[in-house]
């Protein structure tokens, strides 16, 4: 598979897990309900699924990847910058609202920028990891390649090493995903010493026969919004259906939390292998197109 079919394979995967876990919150005001209708697998009847900051991000992404064939930083921050500037209602967190509007009017100046958020310490939030899977999957043929690329890719926001290494195990699964290779520990040692890696450690060593609930009370559900609550559960929902896209959603759905985030990122890993064709097609009719695309 060439990179950038298996790159906008992962980017259709995580723009539909976006979107389908976004239907879920208005449903989290009653979670007894919200549960059922999970478990029974009803999606919510909204006709418009549309996706979110995680998507919008990602295009960002593979737009410098399609354009240099590689993360030119400088580049990076402009096109989330330009994103950001087109649609800033797509959900953005905090601290992108701090530091993407600067970016749009400096962009060299992305390191210092990245650095100062969060009193400093940089950002250790999941938004690197939630816009990472194309990348994997672009660079699926080199492991080290995908480990340095998704290192500078996340740098641009998150100068926490923590969100860092989010980025990198995530983009680490999707580049196994596409080589038929998804396996926890795999993505763990390749993953910077982190409270992520020690979560994907944990996750390795959990039964793919544990309830999803149970598995995101265990391995977190990006509730705390920081990659190590986020990262853990959802390459494991990934790794316990890798070539079923469809019952992967499903499995990351029923952990709840930021549910968006989770279902961009184990669409994104899965869907570099999978594509988005085993999926219901009203699903697809109904979320919202990506630019260059019929849908």
């Amino acid at each position: 598979m060439t990179a950038d079919t298996a790159a906008r394979r992962s980017l259709e995967g995580l723009a539909l897990g976006d979107a389908f876990g976004e239907r879920w919150f208005p449903l989290f005001r009653d979670p007894r309900q919200a549960y059922d209708e999970v478990r029974a697998r009803r999606v919510p009847e909204e006709p418009d699924w549309h996706w979110t900051d995680d998507t919008a991000m990602a295009l960002g992404v593979l737009r410098v990847l399609d354009e240099h064939g590689e993360i030119r930083q400088r580049e990076l921050a402009l096109a989330f910058a330009l994103g950001y500037d087109a649609d800033p209602a797509r959900g953005y967190g905090h601290g992108m609202h701090q530091l993407l509007p600067r970016l749009l009017q400096e962009p060299d100046r992305w390191p210092e920028f990245a650095r100062d958020l969060f009193g400093g310490e940089g950002s250790l939030g999941n938004g690197a990891a939630m816009r990472v899977a194309p990348l994997g999957a672009w660079f699926h043929a080199d492991l080290s390649r995908v480990v340095e690329q998704a290192t500078r890719s996340a740098e641009v926001t998150h100068a926490h090493p923590e969100g860092i290494a989010g980025a990198v195990a995530v983009a680490v699964a999707a580049a196994l995903s596409v080589r038929g290779e998804l396996d926890l520990g795999a993505v763990a040692a390749l993953t910077p010493d982190s409270a992520v890696r020690d979560g994907l450690g944990r996750a390795a060593g959990l039964a793919f026969a544990t309830e999803p609930w149970k598995a995101s009370d265990l391995l977190g559900n990006g509730q705390r919004i920081r990659a190590d609550d986020t990262v853990p559960f959802a390459v494991w929902s990934a790794a316990r259906h890798p070539d079923d896209l469809l019952s992967a959603l499903w499995t990351t759905a029923e952990g709840f939390g930021d549910v968006d985030t989770t279902c961009a990122i184990t669409g994104g890993i899965v869907a570099a292998r999978t594509g988005v064709d085993g999926v219901p097609a009203t699903w697809l009719r109904r979320r919202e197109a990506l630019p260059g695309s019929g849908g």
